[in-house]
């Protein structure tokens, strides 16, 4: 006879591979960098990834080796800048945080040169070697990062619209935490539907749609929104030089990879804000663009309207546009040049 214990053990691998059929191989580009350090650790403690694949030009075995101890089921490997096809086998969820981080009195755009071909050289090999992975980008400046992925897949004959995403999450963190530091709230009861790009003006929260930030208004309207737009600047100042917006920017970019995740296994309702392609503004020229999007088997299921804004947000809005659209433009532009 099996005792008790024997039976306890049997359940628990049992139970152990039961839900490993519902877990993903997840790859971190840029894996030894100020986020992908700390994101590699908060993907292993995500119950949802069975297996994390750590890529970068240096460090990568490194972190690998550090982040495996962690005491959760998933196995992880790192891999060395020759390695990256290796990296990528297998792979269902690949997150890019590499490139080179802001500096005091940089923009996004200021980064566009160094990182435009970072992600255009990895996005091409995603397309080669795991062709039907999801993509998320981190590497700034998102707005013409995203684009650049895109028209890199197309050139590969393997762009699928519904698996490509830009992480714009820190946003709509940052938007929770300072309406409710202003309203004296939980920051779960201020969640913050931004809408737009992820860059300065081209970011859009739409307080009108939380019943506890409605009556935020005048000056002090003025102010979160400035902060949320330019929460990055905050935070590259108070490092005097040594960094940027990574510990914050990993936590984001695990939320949101946790979120497709869930997705990916069917749960239903899965909705959060990301820039994805869509046709909500299509007819003025922007063809990426960060709403409401339901997440699901296939990446991305619905893109859901901006709905009602007040006089204040259709203002935001009206700024956004053509700030979205240039960058956008110049996303596709430098692959087009690089032909």
């Amino acid at each position: 006879m099996l005792s008790r214990a024997s039976l306890r053990t049997l359940t628990v691998s049992r139970h152990f591979s039961t839900s490993a059929r519902r877990e993903t191989k997840v790859a971190v580009l840029g894996a030894g960098g100020g986020i992908g350090q700390p994101l590699s650790l908060l993907l292993k403690s995500d119950p949802l990834v069975s297996s994390l694949s750590l890529y970068d030009i240096r460090g990568a075995p490194g972190v690998a080796a550090d982040v495996s101890h962690v005491d959760t089921a998933s196995e992880v490997k790192g891999y060395a800048a020759d390695q990256l096809d290796q990296a990528l086998e297998g792979v269902k969820v690949v997150v890019i945080p590499a490139g080179v981080p802001r500096k005091p009195g940089m923009t996004r755009d200021d980064l566009f040169n160094t990182n435009a071909s970072i992600v255009r050289d990895l996005a091409a090999s995603v397309g080669r070697v795991a062709p039907d992975a999801h993509i998320l980008v981190i590497s700034n400046p998102v707005n013409s990062t995203v684009p650049i992925v895109a028209e890199t897949l197309k050139k590969l004959g393997v762009f699928d619209p519904r698996k490509l995403f830009g992480v714009t999450t820190l946003d709509v963190v940052r938007a929770a935490r300072f309406v409710g530091e202003i309203t004296n709230k939980e920051p779960s009861e201020t969640p913050i539907t931004v809408v737009g790009g992820h860059s300065g003006p081209t970011i859009v929260p739409l307080l009108s749609q939380n019943a506890a930030a409605k009556g935020v208004n005048g000056e002090v309207y003025e102010k979160v929104v400035h902060r949320i737009q330019y929460g990055g600047d905050e935070v590259v100042k108070a490092k005097d030089g040594a960094g940027s917006a990574t510990l914050s920017m990993a936590y984001a970019g695990a939320k949101f990879t946790n979120s497709l995740l869930r997705g990916l296994n069917g749960e239903k309702g899965v909705i959060t804000p990301t820039f994805v392609k869509s046709p909500l503004y299509e007819d003025k020229g922007i063809e990426f663009f960060s709403s409401n999007v339901e997440l699901g088997p296939n990446g991305v299921e619905k893109i859901h309207p901006v709905g009602p804004l007040s006089a204040e947000e259709e203002k935001l809005l009206e700024a956004c546009i053509p700030e979205l659209k240039k960058n956008i433009e110049k996303g596709k532009a430098f692959v087009a040049q690089s032909a």
